[in-house]
């Protein structure tokens, strides 16, 4: 059984930084990735880190392209999300995914079968 509990979420201020951490217990696949949902809004893919090839391969959203960063660190089996330069629009709640099917789903949320609960991220004006 996968479980994934994220961590790090909070309220900042517009331009500033959280970093979210997604621990993961039991067997975790190669392909992990970070989502959020806004209220009234689809879960949008925001970053993925996979291997579908024998390499480490990434893949953000354009919305946060050059602001955020994916990682993991395996001895932990944790992974990470680094925000950097926050806006208001980047307010959701925040979770971490994955799944064992090949190839990865990268950013599309119906390819990924086990989820987080979720944290919630607010970035003020």
């Amino acid at each position: 059984q996968v479980q994934l509990v994220e961590s790090g979420g909070g309220s900042v201020q517009a331009g500033g930084s959280l970093r979210l951490s997604c621990a993961a217990y039991g067997y975790t696949a190669s392909c992990m990735g970070w989502f959020r949902q806004a209220p009234g809004k689809e879960r949008e893919g925001v970053a993925t880190i996979y291997n579908d090839d024998g390499s480490t391969n990434y893949a953000y959203g354009d919305s946060v392209k050059g602001r955020f960063t994916i990682s993991q660190d395996n001895r932990k089996n944790t992974l990470y999300l680094q925000m950097n330069s926050l806006k208001p629009e980047d307010t959701a709640t925040y979770y971490c995914a994955t799944d064992f099917r090949y190839p990865c789903a990268r950013l599309s949320a119906p390819g990924y079968k086990y989820w987080g609960q979720g944290t919630q991220v607010t970035v003020s004006s």
